[in-house]
C-alpha cells in the first residue's frame, strides 16, 4: 500500500522523492503533538454539543423566515449557542457581516467615539484595519472622528510590554479601550495565548476597572480550551469562514461579550432602536451550525496541518514562525523564505494543492487595504474561507509567506509537500 501512496504522490501530484522520505520521519516524530491536539479537539466538541443540548436546538430552527426577520427563531438559537459556546452574555452572529474585519469595525466604530482612546497592546493591527483606525487617512476612520490611537509594541520576545502598557492606561483620565490582536497578522511575532490575555487583562483593570478589553478571535477559535471571554476580555469579534464555521459557513461574522456593549454594537450594525431585532439569515442557519458542531475537528486537522508544515520547511532549513514544537494560539503557520520568486512558488504549490481552481496560476496583484503586492493561493469551496487550504503573502522583505487551514490534515499535508517542490523544483 505504501508504494502505490508514493506512486500517486510523485506521479500524480509532482511530489519529490525526498520528500517522501522526509514525511515519513516527521511524521512518527509529531505524533506526541498530534495527540495533545485530539485532547484539545475532544474538549471542544464536546463543549459544542452541550451548547446545543442546552439551548434545545431543534431542526425547526432551520426554516426561513422573511422581510424584517423579526422573531427569526434560527438567528435567535444560533446567537444564544454562541453566547454558550463562548461563555459571554450576548452575541452577534449574522451572515450580513462580510468579514473578520468588518465584524472587528462595527465593535470599534460602535464603542469608541470622540474622547476615547484605543489603545493597542499587541502592535499595529491587521492591516486592513488602517484606515478603520486612521493609521491611513481616511475620511470615516476613528481618529478623523475624534478618538486617539495608541499603539504599544510587543516586546522582541513576543511578550506584552507592561511598562509602556501602565503608562498608557494611566496617560490620562480619558475613556480608554484596550485592543489585543491574537492572531500574528502579517508579522513574524508569537500569536497570543489565553493565558497571557488573561494575565494582561488582570493587568490592565487593576489600573481602570473600567477599561473596556477587546479582542480580535479570528483565527484562534478552538485552538485552546478556553476562549477571549474566558480570560477576562470584554468584547470579541471573528469570522465565520474562519474557525467557527468548520468550513461550511456561507459567510458571515460574529461578536460576543458584555451585554450592554453588544447592544450598543448591534445598534451600529443597524440602526439605533432597532439593534439585534431585525435581520434575516437567509435560510444559512443550518449550514451555521453544522459547520460550528464539525469546527473544533476541523480546527484541529488544520493545527495539525500547520505543525506538519513548521516541521517540513525547518528539516529543509527554512525559518517557521512558531516552531513546529511551539504552543499555538492560531491556525496560521508563517514560513520565512529567501526571496520573491519562492513565495510566488510556495502559492503556486498550494495552489496546485486546491480541490477548487487547481489549474489557475497566482500572481502579486494591488489588493485593496495594503500596502504592498500581495498573492493568494486559495481554491476554496467557500470564496475567502481562511479554514480551507490557503497560503498568502505581501511581496516585501522581509519574504515571509502565511499557511493556513486544511479541511482534512492530509489536503494540508500534500500542500506543504507541493509548495517545497515547488520551492526546491527552481532551486
Amino acid at each position: 500500500m505504501q508504494n502505490v501512496l508514493e506512486d500517486l504522490l510523485q506521479n500524480s501530484f509532482g511530489i519529490r522523492s525526498d520528500v517522501i522520505r522526509e514525511t515519513r520521519k516527521i511524521e512518527e516524530e509529531v505524533q506526541p503533538l498530534f495527540l495533545d491536539i485530539d485532547t484539545v479537539r475532544e474538549y471542544n466538541s464536546l463543549k459544542v454539543l452541550d451548547a446545543m443540548r442546552r439551548a434545545r436546538l431543534s431542526d425547526t430552527h432551520f426554516a426561513w423566515n422573511t422581510g424584517y426577520g423579526y422573531n427569526d427563531s434560527g438567528r435567535e438559537k444560533t446567537e444564544e449557542i454562541f453566547s454558550n459556546i463562548f461563555k459571554s452574555e450576548d452575541s452577534i452572529v449574522r451572515p450580513t457581516i462580510v468579514n473578520g474585519s468588518h465584524a472587528l469595525t462595527i465593535c470599534l466604530q460602535g464603542i469608541l467615539k470622540s474622547g476615547f482612546e484605543l489603545i493597542s497592546i499587541s502592535s499595529k493591527p491587521y492591516d486592513t484595519l488602517d484606515k478603520v483606525i486612521g493609521i491611513s487617512d481616511s475620511y470615516h476612520s476613528l481618529i478623523s472622528q475624534g478618538v486617539v490611537y495608541t499603539q504599544i509594541d510587543l516586546l522582541e520576545n513576543g511578550d506584552f510590554d507592561y511598562v509602556e502598557i501602565e503608562k498608557a492606561v494611566k496617560s490620562s483620565n480619558s475613556r480608554k479601550m484596550v485592543y489585543i490582536q491574537r492572531s500574528k497578522g502579517y508579522s513574524r511575532r508569537k500569536s497570543i495565548l489565553i493565558d497571557d490575555i488573561e494575565k494582561v487583562v488582570k493587568f490592565v483593570k487593576n489600573i481602570d476597572s473600567e477599561i473596556i478589553v477587546m479582542v480580535d478571535n479570528c483565527y484562534g477559535e478552538f485552538i485552546e480550551t478556553r476562549e477571549p471571554i474566558e480570560a477576562g476580555a470584554d468584547i470579541m469579534a471573528g469570522s465565520l469562514i474562519k474557525n467557527p464555521g468548520g468550513g461550511l459557513a456561507i459567510a458571515g461574522g460574529y461578536i460576543c461579550g458584555n451585554k450592554e456593549l453588544v447592544e450598543i454594537v448591534a445598534d451600529r450594525m443597524t440602526s439605533p432602536g432597532i439593534g439585534k431585532e431585525c435581520g434575516l439569515t437567509f435560510g444559512t442557519t443550518r449550514t451555521l451550525l453544522q459547520g460550528l458542531f464539525l469546527a473544533p475537528m476541523i480546527v484541529s486537522n488544520a493545527k495539525k496541518g500547520a505543525v506538519f508544515c513548521a516541521k517540513l520547511f525547518e528539516n529543509y532549513g527554512y525559518d517557521t514562525f512558531p516552531k513546529f514544537s511551539d504552543q499555538r494560539s492560531d491556525i496560521i503557520q508563517s514560513v520565512g523564505l529567501n526571496s520573491k520568486e519562492e513565495i510566488i512558488s510556495f502559492c503556486r504549490g498550494i495552489q496546485k494543492a486546491a480541490p477548487v481552481d487547481s489549474f489557475v496560476t497566482p500572481e502579486p496583484w494591488a489588493m485593496p487595504g495594503y500596502d504592498s503586492e500581495v498573492i493568494m493561493a486559495a481554491g476554496a469551496f467557500i470564496q475567502g474561507s481562511s479554514i480551507e487550504l490557503s497560503a498568502d503573502a505581501p511581496i516585501k522583505e522581509p519574504f515571509t509567506v502565511y499557511f493556513q487551514g486544511g479541511l482534512t490534515y492530509e489536503h494540508s499535508k500534500i500542500g506543504a509537500q507541493i509548495a517545497l517542490s515547488e520551492i526546491l523544483k527552481h532551486c
